[in-house]
């Protein structure tokens, strides 16, 4: 067996306005010390690419344009608004409130949606 991603977390300044913004936004769930419960799907999907360096954890939802306005109100920034990699993916980044990197998968139920693939 591969070595399996263990455990995650989101840093900032303000622990509880980070807990505040991700209950907000994606209703996450989190224990009374601060842990977060969450749903991953499996197999979790990740990949090394040749861009500037950076981590970013990507959520899926059903709307990023609606998503990442939602973001902005609740007090993140918008890196990229919605866009499609033809025949992989619709995809947003942002940032959160403590400006940690995340990203957007939009979903079609429980799978991403795939836009068709340029000819």
């Amino acid at each position: 067996m591969s070595s399996p991603i263990v455990f995650l977390d989101i840093a900032g300044p303000d622990d509880e306005a980070l807990r505040t913004f991700y209950k907000t936004i994606f209703d996450w769930r989190f224990t009374p010390t601060g842990q977060i419960e969450l749903d991953v799907l499996q197999p979790l999907r990740a990949a090394i690419r040749r861009d500037p360096k950076e981590k970013r954890l990507y959520v899926g939802v059903s709307d990023v344009t609606a998503c990442l306005e939602a973001i902005e109100d609740a007090g993140g920034s918008i890196d990229t608004p919605r866009f499609e990699v033809p025949g992989l993916v619709v995809l947003g980044l942002f940032r959160d409130p403590a400006g940690n990197p995340m990203g957007l998968v939009e979903m079609d139920g429980d799978k991403p949606k795939v836009p068709p693939a340029d000819d």
